[in-house]
């Protein structure tokens, strides 16, 4: 059963988006704030606009998560100048400058497949099924490039468990919205659309896999994934769907797009492993954006401690 709403609710500022350029006044600027017990569960006091353009709008709930890295912070700019969104074109400036206007309200993310509960959920809904965490997460990109971003979410557990998966359910399958009218330059990425992603059951169950619908206090801008996208730190970044619009629990591997495009090249897993090579460049090192030099890059990207057990007994060099 999906919450209902108990009336509009207006943002109120928190950090403001300056602080976030400072590690050490992160620390000490992350609160529990505005959370209720209602009916036995947990609501936040935030309601999604229902008008105009809401990317950008502050989230005033935020929850200091164990999961969070202390490393520094990548600018905003950077975050909202250099992405990969090849719904608005393939140049890493394209995004920014072509998903202006994506329309992302009102928006429905469907949830079916291998559940016992199916639902159809708003983002009034999303936002209300539990307490809003910052999570500053590292990224590694399979092409080299890396970042660190205060992500605004849940663990998409909660959702997961909500649904409650059949016996059956062994993968979760996610889909991006397509949208030609708005999409223009998608018919010159040379990959198939609308854009699919994949997990195991027990990878969608993690702790860390977030559920996400905003950075640096406001909700996500819509070159960044608006209005809700996965986070997976441990992963190379085109795991992390963008602007989700179905999730489906499925019996078998689902297809991804990547893999599909290139099963040679982008495997299902897509873990950050650097010893296991792209076929036309090193996965050993990278390059924080904003810095010169390279760093090594580190195995599950620095999260083996919450995710190497999930594949042990696997050849992760055959199953990348």
């Amino acid at each position: 059963m999906l919450i209902r709403k108990e009336g509009k609710l207006t943002y109120a500022d928190i950090t403001p988006k300056g602080v976030y350029f400072n590690r050490r006044q992160i620390l000490g600027a992350i609160g529990i704030v505005g959370v209720a017990a209602i009916g036995g569960k947990v609501v936040s006091d935030l309601a999604w606009p229902e008008t105009a353009a809401h990317a950008g709008a502050k989230l005033n709930v935020t929850v200091k998560s164990p999961f969070s890295t202390t490393e520094k912070l990548n600018t905003f700019d950077d975050i909202t100048h250099y992405n990969n969104f090849y719904e608005f074109g393939t140049d890493k400036g394209d995004p920014a400058k072509y998903a202006k206007n994506f329309r992302t309200s009102p928006w429905t993310v469907t949830v079916e497949g291998e559940v016992k509960k199916p639902a159809q959920y708003s983002m009034d809904d999303i936002l209300k099924l539990a307490p809003l965490e910052e999570r500053i997460y590292r990224h590694r990109c399979v092409e080299g490039w890396s970042i660190v971003v205060p992500w605004i979410g849940y663990s998409l557990s909660t959702l997961i468990k909500l649904s409650e998966p059949n016996e059956r359910a062994k993968f979760v399958a996610f889909q991006s919205l397509y949208d030609p009218s708005q999409m223009p330059l998608a018919g010159r990425a040379g990959i198939d659309f609308p854009y699919v992603e994949g997990l195991r059951l027990d990878e969608a169950m993690n702790a860390l896999t977030l559920l996400c619908v905003g950075m640096y206090g406001e909700s996500l801008p819509n070159q960044d994934g608006a209005p809700v996208r996965l986070v997976i730190p441990w992963k190379y970044g085109f795991k992390s769907i963008k602007s989700i619009v179905k999730i489906r629990f499925v019996k078998g591997e689902p297809p991804t797009t990547w893999s599909r495009y290139a099963p040679t090249e982008y495997g299902f897993y897509s873990n950050v492993n650097p010893s296991v090579d792209h076929p036309r460049w090193s996965q050993a090192t990278e390059r924080r954006l904003g810095e010169i030099l390279k760093r090594k890059t580190l195995m599950f990207n620095g999260y083996s401690d919450q995710v190497a057990s999930m594949y042990a007994g696997m050849d992760l060099k055959r199953n990348f």
